[in-house]
């Protein structure tokens, strides 16, 4: 017998791993935390469905507890009069240690606490790692793009330099 439920099943990953790239390249990271989040079931289901985008989320400390705030979920599709707010602030679950020592390096200037991956553990559990951060100035963008530029160089003259290579063995047995 077929399960009217068996299409919309069919749509959720299992391995759900995405990286919040914007934040590599506006910000150094200094201190790395994996912290778990409290979310509702149809915020579940659409993180599954990969209905999410947290290009501008950031945490904040709001009464000893660390929140993440512009979190993007999209409403689930097939969600009734439960589901869940798309931008709602939501609670991080981290050690009571971790949790003071973040706060207590949050009263520097120029720090802040932005997510810098979103995933589902062995356990079938979202985790989102964070990151202690500092932003970066114009002229550190500008050396981020030259690195990435010289790597992406290094790269293609190493593939180059092989494809020469692999075209002279291929003219030296054909002789």
């Amino acid at each position: 017998m077929k399960s009217r439920f068996t299409n919309t099943m069919t749509k959720f990953q299992k391995n759900i791993d995405v990286t919040n790239k914007k934040a590599g390249f506006e910000f150094f990271f200094l201190e790395k935390y994996t912290a778990g989040v409290v979310l509702t079931g149809t915020e579940v289901k659409s993180i599954r469905m990969n209905k999410f985008n947290m290009g501008d989320a950031y945490c904040f400390f709001q009464d000893g507890e660390l929140i993440l705030k512009n979190l993007n979920i999209s409403k689930y599709e097939h969600g009734t009069y439960l589901n869940h707010e798309p931008l709602r602030d939501r609670k991080l679950l981290l050690k009571r240690k971790e949790l003071r020592k973040l706060e207590n390096k949050l009263t520097d200037k120029g720090l802040t606490i932005i997510p810098t991956r979103l995933y589902i553990n062995e356990g079938g559990f979202i985790k989102i790692d964070i990151a202690l951060a500092k932003g970066k100035k114009l002229y550190d963008k500008r050396d981020s793009i030259k690195e990435k530029d010289v790597m992406r160089e290094r790269q293609r003259a190493s593939i180059d330099l092989l494809d020469l290579r692999l075209k002279s063995n291929r003219s030296l047995k054909n002789q």
